[in-house]
């Protein structure tokens, strides 16, 4: 990342030794600037607020306002910041809520240097920034059965075009924008085009929402099905 943009970065934990280890940790990283840290849920909302950073590093079990409120208010009146979840707990209940939330990547606190920058940056290109255990859970969950799921219909629903369908299953294979265009040979600009007109007209705010809506409307199989 040397010579690249520099990354602003909030930090927020409630345990003192936890988050001055995360900001020494931050300050030895190229590209990453640490302009701020917080005890708890509010004061992060406070902090971005008034420094518009790029990302904050969000734990989830803080007091005044835990994790997965902060992260919804600061998606809802920042949304030119991101959120990442930097916490010891991988369970269901507490990742999906903050995903739910609006945070675009989710790490346990073994990540190292290189996973924070690599969500970092992931993040901030539109990806998903998750830790491969992560992407393990969610995967396992996207493949559970979903209660009455619907059959693929002849015309895709909410209005889609054939090749907003076509990268809506490619999102659900997991596959990145920049792999999608390889695959459709488009540019990745024109990926984001499309995910973005087929967010839209979905309503849907992220690619965790992205798969479970191609499962419930038959327009993608999940692992070990068939599709009718």
């Amino acid at each position: 990342m040397t010579g690249g943009p520099v990354r602003r970065v909030v930090v927020a934990d409630d345990q003192t030794v936890v988050r001055q280890g995360i900001v020494m940790l931050l300050g030895l990283l190229p590209g990453i600037d640490v302009v701020g840290s917080a005890p708890d849920g509010e004061e992060a909302v406070r902090l971005v607020a008034e420094l518009t950073p790029d990302i904050v590093l969000m734990d989830l079990r803080m007091p005044r306002c835990d994790g997965v409120e902060a992260t919804r208010r600061i998606r809802t009146d920042h949304p030119g910041t991101q959120v990442i979840v930097l916490t010891t707990y991988a369970d269901d209940d507490s990742l999906f809520p903050a995903l739910q939330a609006g945070a675009r990547g989710y790490l346990t606190k073994d990540a190292d240097g290189d996973e924070i920058i690599r969500a970092i940056n992931d993040v901030l290109s539109g990806e998903a920034g998750l830790s491969p255990r992560i992407q393990r859970r969610l995967l396992e969950r996207v493949a559970e059965p979903a209660p009455s799921p619907r059959r693929r219909s002849a015309e895709p629903p909410d209005g889609l075009t054939a090749r907003e369908v076509e990268v809506l299953r490619l999102v659900a294979e997991g596959l990145s924008n920049t792999e999608i265009a390889c695959t459709l040979h488009v540019s990745t600009a024109t990926v984001k085009t499309h995910i973005n007109n087929l967010f839209g007209k979905a309503g849907l705010r992220d690619r965790v929402q992205a798969i479970h809506y191609a499962y419930q409307h038959g327009l993608a199989q999940p692992p070990g099905e068939n599709l009718a």
